[in-house]
């Protein structure tokens, strides 16, 4: 009997999904090293990333830590880069592989192909049965869905008025409500909307649920104190969605100006001598956006959405 030689399907992997997020934020979850690193990989596996050079021939080296403590080093190299259309690598630490992503824009949503081809039957078969590739697959998509709908609800609660203010924006390990009703008694006021919280947010169709534990963590919340000088917002940092806090670091100082040369202009000032955490551009969100510490430490965002 006679076999294709182009039959490869004894050899690879395959996982598709429909993402309930617009192809902006799909491409930059996926190419941008300050969040790929917080989904990548099994449940349970964090990421120490050296270096992502997103071309052609650009090396992507990393350190995969697992639950166990054992840290697994993975080097790739990409073959293409197609923004907003696929990026093919090469996986050259063992175990080997060719990794194609493709993205497809639907409306709002994306459709994603992920597609690892082995060099052999045998090694297929190894890694899986030795790294049980195959459901490591699974669950990385899933975390990936999990941070995106995260990222994108945290996102849209960014302010959408052109009035220039400054607001206190916070991070907590997961007691944010704990906190803000400590500040509600102090400052006697009350939230702006209302709490809203991870299990508020709408599962797609094939979307893997908010773990039980933290569907009730707070997803955005404002508080106005001083007579509303001045807002405190927050969000939980939840370590299951691939959030890591660091107590010291978890406050940054909000401006929202009136134009973007004064964005620019700030963010220039605040830069220099200091360290960009995200350069000024613009962003999916309709922002002009960037965030800096400056050389005295202190945590900075900027965010326009004058056009």
């Amino acid at each position: 009997m006679e076999t294709n030689a182009n039959d490869t399907s004894d050899r690879e992997l395959r996982i598709s999904r429909l993402l309930h997020a617009p192809i902006d934020l799909v491409w930059e979850v996926w190419t941008n090293a300050d969040h790929i690193k917080n989904w990548w990989g099994p449940d349970g596996f964090t990421n120490t990333i050296h270096e992502m050079d997103m071309q052609e021939g650009g090396e992507w080296n990393l350190i995969m830590h697992g639950p166990d403590g054992t840290d697994y080093k993975n080097k790739s190299v990409f073959r293409e880069v197609v923004p907003m259309k696929h990026i093919i690598y090469d996986h050259v630490s063992a175990p080997k592989f060719t990794a194609t992503i493709r993205f497809d824009a639907r409306g709002e949503s994306t459709y994603i192909e992920w597609h690892m081809l082995f060099p052999t039957k045998e090694e297929f078969i190894q890694t899986v049965k030795t790294f049980k590739a195959d459901e490591g697959l699974r669950q990385n998509i899933s975390k990936l869905e999990r941070y995106m709908q995260a990222q994108q609800q945290i996102r849209n609660q960014l302010k959408t008025d052109t009035m220039a203010r400054v607001s206190t924006y916070l991070n907590f390990p997961g007691n944010t409500e704990e906190a803000f009703r400590f500040y509600k008694t102090v400052f006697q006021s009350e939230f702006n909307g209302g709490i809203q919280r991870f299990g508020d947010i709408p599962a797609g169709d094939g979307a893997p649920p908010i773990p039980e534990a933290d569907k009730k963590l707070i997803l955005h919340i404002e508080l106005p104190v001083l007579g509303g000088k001045h807002i405190l917002m927050a969000t939980d940092a939840p370590a299951s969605l691939g959030f890591t806090v660091t107590q010291g670091n978890n406050m940054h100082i909000m401006l929202e100006p009136e134009s973007r040369e004064e964005t620019q202009r700030l963010f220039e000032a605040l830069a220099e001598g200091g360290n960009i955490t995200m350069p000024l551009q613009d962003m999916f969100w309709g922002a002009y956006y960037g965030s800096v510490t400056d050389r005295f430490g202190i945590n900075w965002m900027v965010n326009c959405t004058v056009k």
